[in-house]
């Protein structure tokens, strides 16, 4: 079966089917084995994209401008102070404008309506390289990297450890799409969206997966394929970090959690790791630790998620 994504925004993987988000990961892999010998594949040659950073990213800025690069084009970095949204533009003026000027859109905000809004008004495709409901851009290299790691994703035990945040939301929806069984445990009072949960399970129930919320750690990953976990405070919740630090503790990942995993189980973290807090460096330094090849997979997901959508290349 052929799909094409041309024209598509990215802003949320619970607007893809299972076959879409399959697609996305069978072109990130090819991507990755066109790199690795060096096979030239710029499928963008001569496209633009817009990159709008509300947020500082490491990761995000480096694997997109890289990224397009790679498939033959060029990445404009865009500061949100170098732009009149400063100064009072709106979101719909500055969408309308940029699509005269480029080929597609990324953009990492701190409200999700934001990205929304750009999709809304431009007439590009928009991809969502982070918001505060969502992190497509980072579940599709996670998945990426379990499957090259165990070989496939259904029927896994998928389970994240602690803040019920975008990146949990983005795990919860693309892996219940997938068929994989996903755990979440959080402290009472930090679980997911609603909305997101409901998802999950409706998810789960169509694809055979499944999808379980606990406040237990040690309950959570017994006999885990995959640990998950993040930073307990995101930006823009630097005055709770100490409030979280207290409450967040006991979901720390470290080597007395992990011994309930299965013993092949694989460490993941989207980083910047807190290290010492969320996770302890006999952890994330382990043999078990794959967040450098997750860090990797940013680059070859994004590449697959821009060819598809604005180059309208098909798989």
């Amino acid at each position: 079966m052929v799909v094409s994504l041309a024209g598509r925004d990215i802003l949320c993987l619970q607007d893809f089917t299972k076959e879409e988000i399959e697609t996305i990961l069978k072109t990130a892999e090819m991507m990755k084995i066109w790199n690795k010998i060096g096979k030239p594949h710029r499928v963008l040659e001569g496209k633009t994209l817009a990159m709008i950073f509300q947020k500082p990213s490491t990761r995000t800025r480096i694997s997109f401008e890289v990224g397009i690069y790679q498939l033959g084009g060029y990445g404009l970095y865009l500061n949100a102070q170098d732009l009149q949204l400063r100064r009072g533009e709106t979101i719909a003026d500055t969408a309308r404008v940029l699509s005269r000027y480029v080929d597609g859109i990324m953009a990492r905000v701190f409200d999700h309506q934001d990205v929304v809004d750009l999709a809304k008004y431009a007439s590009v495709p928009v991809i969502n390289g982070l918001s505060d409901f969502s992190h497509p851009c980072q579940a599709l290299a996670d998945y990426m990297t379990i499957k090259e790691k165990k070989g496939r994703i259904e029927g896994l035990k998928v389970v994240y450890v602690g803040d019920g945040n975008n990146v949990c939301h983005s795990l919860m929806i693309a892996g219940t799409k997938l068929g994989a069984n996903v755990v979440v445990a959080t402290p009472e009072g930090y679980e997911p969206d609603k909305k997101v949960i409901k998802w999950a399970e409706e998810n789960a129930a169509e694809s055979g997966g499944s999808f379980e919320l606990l406040h237990d750690p040690v309950e959570a990953v017994k006999d885990a394929d995959v640990i998950y976990t993040d930073v307990w405070a995101s930006m823009g919740q630097e005055a709770e970090a100490e409030q979280r630090r207290k409450i967040f503790m006991p979901f720390q990942v470290n080597k007395e959690l992990v011994k309930h995993a299965k013993k092949d189980y694989i460490f993941m973290h989207c980083l910047p790791a807190h290290r010492g807090e969320e996770v302890t460096d006999d952890v994330i330094d382990s043999p078990n630790s794959v967040v450098w090849d997750q860090a990797e997979n940013r680059l070859h997901a994004q590449k697959a998620a821009m060819a598809l959508i604005m180059g309208g290349i098909k798989l």
